[in-house]
């Protein structure tokens, strides 16, 4: 034992006489940070923007089972000439249908029906639930069902595969959702041609009424046949046009899918992540997977193209944005799945396999990690708990090798954890007060078309912000008690108990996101043990070396990471809305991005003499990229490529009174503007004297006297412009009160209506003091959750091929019983969102005036306020 204590006293002082190591020449640390940019650039990007090679007709031969790219791309094309595919209109319900009965009918003409058995249908699906604040009521809505099945297979599990063939008015929907639609058909003839047999039946649903929302997936799995077999669900949606295609959905509480798309999608690509961010309701926008949650309990993986997403839901989502390659990588990947679930022996009985959420991500798409909740709180606890360990080690090996006391090492850790708190605060806040600044200089969204510019903008002063406070420490310290190379190994120390701390919050709160902190302090307890093993701890600043090389791969992901979620959400906040400053989003997951990749590599720079200098050579190149900000470069919008959303409706409006009088009739434009930058940008072309802002006063009128669609929660912020001249509409939406009843015991009245207009009309309800809505036609979970659904209550009302007028009724009490006065308000909206619907001549100049840089989802509408 004693010789043991020797032995470790003539290593201590030998690394005591050691000479004391110099900081680098000033000289080498641009370089240094030039290296981290550059693997930025020579890694990270083209990985994140590989995909493979779009395989030919000409070369399926060669390339048998393989998704063949160029035949989806033929198809693609052909739905996207029909133009916008609406609910009710004409392209949807006809020409769409047609050109996917022709395509599977091809499909059967080479099936191998030795092997396989095919049922196609079309469904006509009506029914009515609860969605996000309204109630959806729809009748007559469509879908083209496909089943293949192996002869031999007498399972009663099917896998169901799910896109969408409508889309939003005014786009061709070329991404969103075509490009999924032609997937599953090549998907679909691939797997009917192997002659390969299969486990389980395979359900493709191509899915009519997504964008209502969701009626056409509501319809299938409330109502057909085929929907309570459905035991695993493949949803494949879109946020953009092209790409890759990004798994941020899976489960829930079942992993053993992740398992099966980390052994078969050849192109991975996923993040636990995006899945808790979108569940958070920071992207604005929904899935078919929700209803098949919801309403079938079907678990599965929600899949959607990213990229590009200033194209979504606009004109400028046509068939030359997706290209063969993108189409390709997605194929790849649900014919992999398709094989592999329909194979797969927890399908017989998915709810013994329920075992928790999972984890999971890709790593720069080269490879796949999964693993389960439990095994995630295992791991956080334990590496962070291993790195406080580690950190008391280090800390105790210092103090005995410069023979201080570990009371002086330990008030300095304290002061440096402060510092490091500071740095993480302050990397947060630089980005922000930029947003802030620039909000109130009119400049949001100044990289809207020039993403690059969020580097001066909000990486670098996150950089300066994280490094600053150590950096002016170490320079201007005066105590030399303890050297500055272990005080810049105690500064990693610092942010590794920080990091080890947020990991350990993240889990307490459920949030499995933490794995990003974990990946951080893997790597650099990876080092530390290293550094410590190998004596390099002690020996000048060659323990930075090997800190150094341990942050590449943390550095890779989390640089991925956040370019993607950036790449993601940049298109995304010019549709935020006017009341959100969107900077904050994009400035904070810079921040946050900045602080996992470099919270380690960044303060490093200390290790070079001067670090002052190159903070103030960051400061320099962030005041430029500001400058440039302030230029033309920094204007948000680009024609065809990066446009304003100004959606407006042409309205025609009316109020009739308790004696059916008309009392007003007049028209406007009524705008729902997405961005920060509200009407400013298009008064330059259009001439929009007397626009108002309707504010917190518009609800002395039911609804604002507005139309809304959907966006009704933001009607106190929807801008009116009246015009004189009334606004055409192709034809009439027409409310009829066919009876009214007053039921016995005199305090409940019924009362019997008769709709008919355009496929998309709206009810808003507004009971009067002192009466109640007991029961309608429609679903009641609206009228038995009234602290929920408070008035006026808004139901919308979509057709597909049923065009027979919507008959509807509805009971009210009543508190004192007299039915000859009013009982309520009730406002009646018509949307002619069809591309057939004619626009009058006043509504087609006025949107001739809109500038080229700008896009507008508009259509005529109707509203009617009536009193009963």
């Amino acid at each position: 034992m004693g010789a043991r204590r020797d032995n470790l006293m003539i290593e201590l002082e030998a690394e005591r006489k050691r000479q004391p190591a110099k900081p680098f020449p000033w000289y080498y640390s641009p370089t240094y940070l030039l290296f981290w940019v550059g693997l930025f650039f020579a890694v990270i990007y083209p990985l994140f923007q590989a995909l493979p090679a779009g395989i030919k007709i000409s070369e399926e031969a060669d390339n048998p089972g393989k998704f063949v790219a160029e035949r989806a791309q033929y198809m693609l094309r052909e739905i996207t000439q029909m133009g916008p595919r609406l609910v009710g209109d004409v392209n949807n319900e006809v020409t769409a249908v047609n050109f996917l009965l022709e395509e599977i009918e091809k499909v059967r003409q080479v099936l191998r029906d030795d092997v396989y058995e095919m049922e196609v249908e079309v469904q006509r699906a009506s029914g009515s639930y609860l969605i996000k604040g309204f109630l959806n009521h729809y009748k007559g809505v469509q879908n083209v069902l496909v089943k293949l099945s192996t002869r031999s297979s007498n399972s009663s599990s099917y896998l169901l595969v799910n896109s969408h063939f409508d889309t939003k008015p005014g786009s061709p929907g070329a991404g969103d959702d075509a490009s999924m639609v032609v997937v599953m058909l090549e998907v679909l003839r691939q797997v009917a041609i192997s002659g390969e047999p299969f486990l389980h039946p395979i359900l493709f649903l191509f899915n009519g009424a997504e964008e209502q929302p969701m009626q056409g997936s509501h319809g299938f799995i409330t109502q057909h046949r085929w929907a309570a077999n459905c035991k695993a669900l493949l949803n494949l949606d879109s946020a953009g046009a092209g790409g890759r295609d990004l798994l941020f959905q899976g489960g829930p509480n079942h992993p053993w899918l992740m398992e099966h798309y980390r052994n078969s999608a050849p192109h991975p690509f996923a993040t636990t992540t995006a899945e808790e961010m979108f569940q958070a309701g920071i992207i604005p926008s929904d899935t078919d997977f929700r209803v098949f949650r919801d309403f079938g309990v079907v678990p599965g993986l929600d899949m959607a193209n990213v990229y590009n997403g200033f194209v979504y839901h606009t004109e400028f989502d046509r068939f030359a944005v997706v290209s063969r390659d993108s189409l390709q990588n997605s194929g790849d990947n649900v014919l992999a799945l398709v094989k592999s679930i329909s194979n797969a022996e927890e399908m017989y009985d998915t709810e013994a396999h329920a075992e928790g959420h999972a984890v999971f991500f890709d790593f720069i798409g080269l490879f796949f990690v999964h693993y389960q909740e439990s095994t995630s709180t295992a791991l956080n606890i334990s590496f962070s708990l291993g790195a406080i360990v580690l950190i008391c080690v280090s800390l105790w090996r210092m103090s005995r090798v410069s023979e201080q006391t570990m009371g002086t090492y330990a008030g300095a850790f304290g002061l440096l954890f402060l510092l490091a708190l500071a740095g993480i605060l302050l990397a947060l806040l630089f980005p922000v007060l930029m947003c802030i600044f620039y909000d109130l200089g009119d400049r949001t969204l100044s990289y809207f078309s020039n993403s690059w510019l969020v580097i001066g903008l909000y990486i670098i002063p996150s950089v300066i912000g994280l490094v600053l406070p150590m950096t002016l420490y170490l320079t201007h310290r005066r105590s030399d008690k303890i050297p500055h190379k272990y005080l810049l190994q105690i500064v990693g120390h610092a942010n590794c108990l920080l990091l080890a701390i947020m990991c350990l919050a993240l889990t307490a709160l459920g949030y499995r996101s933490a794995y990003l902190f974990l990946i951080s302090l893997i790597f650099y307890v990876a080092a530390l043990i290293v550094n410590l093993l190998s004596k390099l701890h002690c020996r000048g600043y060659h323990w930075a070396l090997v800190l150094m090389v341990s942050q590449i791969i943390p550095f890779i992901y989390h640089a991925y990471l956040f370019h993607m979620f950036i790449l993601i959400l940049i298109p995304m906040v010019g549709r935020f809305g006017m009341n959100t400053n969107p900077d904050l989003l994009i400035g904070g997951l810079c921040a946050c991005g900045t602080i996992l990749a470099l919270s380690f590599a960044a303060p490093l720079i200390n290790i070079f003499r001067r670090p002052n200098s190159m903070l103030g050579g960051l400061s320099v190149v962030m005041f430029i990229f500001c400058m440039i900000a302030v230029s033309e470069v920094g204007f948000p919008y680009r024609a065809k490529t990066n446009v304003m959303r100004a959606d407006f409706m042409q309205v025609h409006r009316k109020y009739f009174e308790y004696d059916g009088s008309m009392s007003l009739e007049d028209s406007g434009y009524y705008f729902h503007l997405g961005d920060r930058n509200r009407e400013a940008p298009l008064r330059e072309s259009m001439d929009l004297t007397g626009l108002v802002r309707l504010g917190e006063n518009c609800d002395t009128e039911l609804m604002c006297g507005l139309p809304c669609y959907r966006f009704c929660a933001s009607r106190k912020d929807a801008l009116w412009l009246a015009r004189e001249e009334l606004v055409q509409l192709p034809y009439p939406t027409v409310l009829e009160l066919r009876n009214k009843t007053v039921l016995s015991g005199g305090y409940q009245v019924r009362f019997d209506f008769r709709l008919s207009g355009p496929p998309n009309m709206g009810l808003f309800i507004l009971p009067l003091d002192g009466v109640r809505v007991l029961h309608w036609t429609f679903s009641q979970g609206m009228l038995d959750n009234p602290a929920t659904y408070r008035p006026p209550l808004n139901v919308l009302l979509t057709y597909g091929v049923d065009t027979t007028p919507f008959e509807f009724y509805m009971v009210l009490s009543k508190d004192n019983g007299n039915f000859d006065e009013p009982a309520m308000k009730m406002g009646v909206s018509g949307h002619y969102m069809s591309p057939h619907a004619e626009r009058d001549a006043l509504s087609k100049e006025f949107l001739a005036t809109l500038p080229e840089f700008a896009f507008s989802t508009e259509w005529p509408s109707s509203y009617e306020r009536h009193i009963f």
